[in-house]
């Protein structure tokens, strides 16, 4: 890759250390124009922040700033929430979900700048190379892709910032950065530091957005959701867009603690890797969801939802967004979600979120058939020839193995 020659190259910039460095090392390398890419998820607005001008200022002929907030809140955060995914039976997947649309945003910048080559700050050890490059062979297959991380010399934090020194390069990193952190609107992930040893238990420093669980308030908050066919549309009686709800509910569990978990993946690269991960709107979505579903749907299309969301989130983990499968699962999803509607409370204390309320017109619960009290429609007596045909297997084995039959 590094005897190719490009004309111009559109980079997956986010103003950091690392990318920084890769606007200069991409036009002494390949002699080319570097035109930046930003995807605004919902990121801090520190990371935003002049982003524009430190991309000129490291060499980028232009930054392309694109706000992709709607767009990854309605075909990103809420279609996962409606599947119930969750990567090895916790993640709700932050990062991964972004991925795709950020590449996809990156791929349409190149095309209307006439680029003919992309590249991305992604390492050699994580899921996220995958993922991007993924994209990039299914939209644009045409187009080289250029991964400094693979290729250049340069291997330590202090390497980057001397050869931006070199430079003249303002960079605002520094050498002593102790954790490495990924942030949208929907979850913020931190790694390294002491979470590097699975026997350190995480310190304070580690959570960034939520509360310490004695700092929460010692009474509970009720979020009212209003949900229609697995989608929230209203908290608290107040129509909202979808972005719009996922930063409502950040604001609200933020305050109780909702929502972190300590997780040891296992990627798709083949090592594993230990995160501390926040995500307390899209806990709540997710619970609130699950709670309506408890409801509305039969033992049969629970368990399917299930099966769905287990294969669906090992798709997205891995990068295979834009592929038949991934979206025929998404479309079996939405078939079984018509009936999730319905509004659900949530509570939410302590570092909790927990369903106390929960109505329907689809609802299956019936309390006539369900109570412990006297009733008029269901005939005990009927489960006795039910209990026999359902056992009829095991009684014919007991049968056969003692030569009764």
């Amino acid at each position: 890759m590094k005897n190719q020659q490009f004309k111009k190259v559109v980079l997956a910039y986010s103003g950091g250390l690392d990318t920084s460095a890769i606007v200069p090392w991409l036009k002494e390398n390949y002699e080319c124009e570097v035109v930046c890419f930003v995807g605004d998820i919902g990121q801090s607005l520190d990371d935003l922040k002049g982003v524009e001008k430190k991309a000129i200022a490291s060499g980028a002929s232009g930054c392309h700033v694109v706000n992709l907030q709607e767009v990854f809140a309605r075909e990103a955060i809420y279609p996962l929430m409606k599947a119930g995914c969750l990567y090895e039976g916790r993640y709700l997947l932050g990062t991964s979900m972004a991925r795709p649309i950020l590449a996809r945003a990156q791929v349409e910048v190149a095309r209307a700048v006439g680029a003919d080559a992309l590249s991305h700050g992604c390492t050699g050890k994580g899921n996220d190379q995958v993922r991007f490059e993924t994209v990039f062979a299914g939209l644009a297959p045409d187009l080289p892709v250029i991964a400094p991380w693979r290729i250049w010399s340069m291997r330590s934090r202090e390497e980057l910032l001397a050869y931006l020194a070199e430079r003249d390069i303002p960079c605002s990193a520094s050498a002593t950065k102790i954790y490495s952190r990924d942030e949208n609107a929907f979850h913020l992930s931190t790694e390294g530091g002491e979470l590097e040893s699975p026997w350190n238990a995480p310190t304070h420093n580690v959570w960034e957005w939520t509360k310490n669980i004695e700092e929460t308030p010692n009474t509970p908050t009720n979020v009212t959701l209003d949900i229609e066919q697995g989608e929230v549309r209203a908290v608290n009686g107040e129509t909202m867009t979808p972005m719009q709800v996922v930063k409502t509910l950040n604001e609200l569990g933020v305050q109780h603690g909702v929502g972190r978990i300590d997780i040891i993946e296992n990627r798709l690269v083949g090592m594993k890797s230990r995160g501390c991960y926040e995500t307390p709107g899209g806990t709540i979505l997710f619970n609130a969801i699950r709670g309506l579903e408890e409801l509305v749907f039969d033992r049969d299309s629970f368990k399917l939802r299930q099966q769905l969301a287990l294969d669906l989130a090992e798709k997205v983990y891995d990068g295979k967004w834009f592929v038949p499968a991934t979206r025929a699962i998404l479309a079996a999803v939405d078939s079984l979600a018509q009936t999730l509607n319905g509004k659900v409370v949530v509570q939410l204390f302590k570092g909790q979120a927990t369903v106390i309320q929960r109505q329907s017109i689809n609802s299956l619960y019936s309390e006539s058939f369900a109570t412990f009290g006297k009733d008029e429609v269901y005939q005990q007596a009927h489960a006795e020839g039910f209990i026999r045909l359902y056992s009829l297997p095991s009684r014919i084995r007991a049968l056969k193995a003692t030569g009764q039959a």
